[in-house]
This record gives C-alpha cells, structure tokens and sequence, in this order.
C-alpha cells in the first residue's frame, strides 16, 4: 500500500518522526518491498542509528533476513556503518547469521575494509571459520582485496590458527611475498595443505610465482612431495621451479619483505 512505501522510504531517508507516525497509525513495522528489505534494513543501510534504535525499541525482528537472506547486520557491516553495528548487536543480533551463499557480517566487513566494524563484531564473538559457499573466509577475501591492516587484525584474533591455510594459498597464487611473510610470522608451517592435499609452494610452483616460492623455501618449505605432486611441478613451469631450486637463497630468508 502507500502507507506501507511511504513508511519504508520515511526509515530509509531517516525520517524519524515520520517512520513512528505509520506505525502508530498501524503499519506493520516489520513491513517488506519486493526485495524483502524492511525499514531496519534501510535505515541500517545508511547510517540513521537513531530510526535504527527506535524501530528496536518497538520489537523491530533484528534478525529478520532479505530474499537473499542478509539480516540488518549483514547491510551495515557491507555499508560500513559502525554506529548501527554496535547499535544492533547490543539489542541482540545474530552476529554469525550467513546469507543464502554463506556470508556472514564479518565477511562482509572485511571484503570492504571497514577496519572499525571488523574489530567490534571480533570483539562480540564473530567467528572467522565460516566460509562462504565457494570456501572463503573473512581473511582469504581481506588478503585478495589487499587490506592490509584488516589481514593483520584478523590474523591477531586467529588465536587458534583456524583461518591461516587458505590465505597463505591465495598469497601463493597472487605472488604476495608481503602477506605471505605476515602469515608466516607467528607459523613457521610453510608446508600447510589445503583440502586437496596442495601446499602453497605447489600453487607457488604452478603460477610460477617466483618471489613467494622463494620464501616458502627460505622458510624450509618441503621439496619432496609425493609422486603426485612432483609429477605437477615437473610438468607445469618446469623453468621456473628449476630456477627457484637453482638459486642461491638471499640472506636473512624472506621475513624482512613486509
């Protein structure tokens, strides 16, 4: 109905007195538009903490989820709004809710660098081990994206090493001696594998990156896999392997290229 768009473009603009005024006069303050967004969600999405707290107030669902299942939280923290993060997870907000393709607020937050909010939903229980559909975490997609200060902040809540082993194959793959080196600081294991039994010297070898392999090897990474895997390396970038085994390792290792 009007009402209904009328009250939801009131919360999105942050039209307080405007938004309370459709409740009283009996809109559903739970009301959708066709993309299952809600007047929390909107008012999440740009900032208005004040519409934010007076919808909870009212018993606004925190957890209520879009079609394509992102609660409140989801939005705020892919828009950055700190404020309203703090705001929703104080009245309750499933900090580890995941969207139909298994993201999750702290995923969203560190895609985007949004530094403050991925520190306050660590602080608040967000769990680093929940992997999207395609089996990233918040650190393999901060460590794609280069944020840098957010890799550091998720590696120093990493307490249990949970979430080192993908990131340290993407910095393989994407040649990144500096993050590389970063994982490495605090896990001398330059031979972690991931599921299908690769270690990041494998994808190292296989892109043919030759700066990361090279600190994988200053740090002791392996050389003699199975039978498999030395089948891989010969095959593929066979000049570039032998040039990595072949050179002389620069003193001090790689630890210093950060």
């Amino acid at each position: 109905s009007d009402a209904n768009a009328s009250y939801l473009r009131a919360a999105r603009a942050g039209h307080l007195e405007k938004a309370l005024d459709y409740i009283k006069n009996g809109v559903d303050i739970n009301i959708c538009n066709q993309n299952g967004l809600n007047a929390l969600h909107l008012a999440s999405k740009e900032g208005h903490v004040e519409v934010v707290s007076e919808l909870l107030q009212r018993e606004a669902n925190v957890d209520a989820a879009t079609k394509k299942g992102n609660t409140a939280l989801h939005i705020a923290s892919l828009a950055g709004q700190a404020e309203v993060v703090k705001v929703l997870v104080t009245n309750g907000a499933n900090v580890n809710a995941q969207s139909q393709n298994g993201f999750t607020p702290l995923y969203m937050a560190a895609q985007e660098n949004h530094l403050e909010v991925v520190k306050f939903l660590l602080d608040n229980g967000a769990s680093q081990s929940l992997a999207t559909e395609d089996g990233f975490t918040p650190l393999a997609v901060a460590l794609q994206q280069g944020h840098d200060q957010v890799v550091s902040l998720l590696l120093e809540n990493d307490t249990k090493g949970k979430v080192r082993l993908p990131a340290l194959h993407i910095a393989a793959r994407k040649d990144d001696t500096k993050a590389a080196a970063l994982l490495l600081q605090n896990d001398n294991n330059a031979d972690v594998e991931s599921k299908s039994g690769f270690t990041p010297l494998h994808i190292a070898a296989h892109y043919g990156n030759i700066n990361v392999a090279t600190l994988l090897l200053n740090r002791a990474a392996a050389v003699d896999f199975t039978a498999r895997v030395r089948a891989l390396l010969c095959d593929i970038r066979v000049k570039h392997v032998k040039w990595i085994l072949d050179t002389p390792s620069p003193t001090g290792g790689g630890s210093r290229d950060r």
